[in-house]
């Protein structure tokens, strides 16, 4: 004899929120982070004509799509802080040209301090723990910060914080201008 079951509608509701739980933990030290899909403060709208953030935002725009070549600061390859290092320079803002000699500079952000034009960190390599990795924040939604980047498998492009790989690798966030 088969035996039909019937699932009541509040039974199926019941089991499907206890299947939505959150799957990440809260990784020490990036209390200002809490999980991948954090909640920030939307940054405020930026003038194209009287902000600095805009215009360095732009021309690292400007590189997107361009292939990763270590050392390189131009159409022809760029790496990451090469990118970081040539956009602040074509608004007369003075870097340093290594990505761990930049996170020296400017003021350390709390995540939800985060706006258009400041820097975040990462440390990409297990073997070392060290800052090799920057890139320039170019939006800040309630949800996600993106960020343009040059990464070594597919060149200059735009990511999000809240993708698990930089989630993990994030180290700090900085204000420069």
């Amino acid at each position: 004899m088969k035996r039909i079951i019937r699932f009541s509608p509040l039974l199926f509701f019941s089991l499907l929120l206890i299947s939505c739980g959150p799957s990440k933990k809260v990784i020490p030290g990036k209390e200002s982070l809490g999980a991948p899909e954090v909640k920030i403060n939307t940054s405020p709208n930026l003038e194209p004509e009287d902000n600095r953030a805009y215009t360095i935002i732009e021309k690292a725009k400007d590189f997107l799509g361009t292939d990763y070549k270590y050392g390189g600061t131009t159409k022809r390859g760029m790496d990451c802080s090469g990118l970081i290092y040539i956009s602040f320079m074509e608004e007369g803002v003075s870097l340093p040209r290594i990505s761990r000699n930049m996170a020296l500079e400017g003021r350390r952000l709390h995540l939800k301090e985060v706006s258009k034009g400041d820097l975040l960190f990462f440390e990409t390599n297990k073997n070392r723990k060290v800052i090799n990795h920057v890139g320039l924040v170019v939006e800040v939604l309630p949800e996600h910060i993106l960020f343009i980047h040059s990464s070594s498998s597919r060149g200059v492009m735009i990511s999000s914080l809240s993708e698990s790989y930089w989630y993990n690798n994030f180290v700090m966030a900085r204000r420069v201008l």
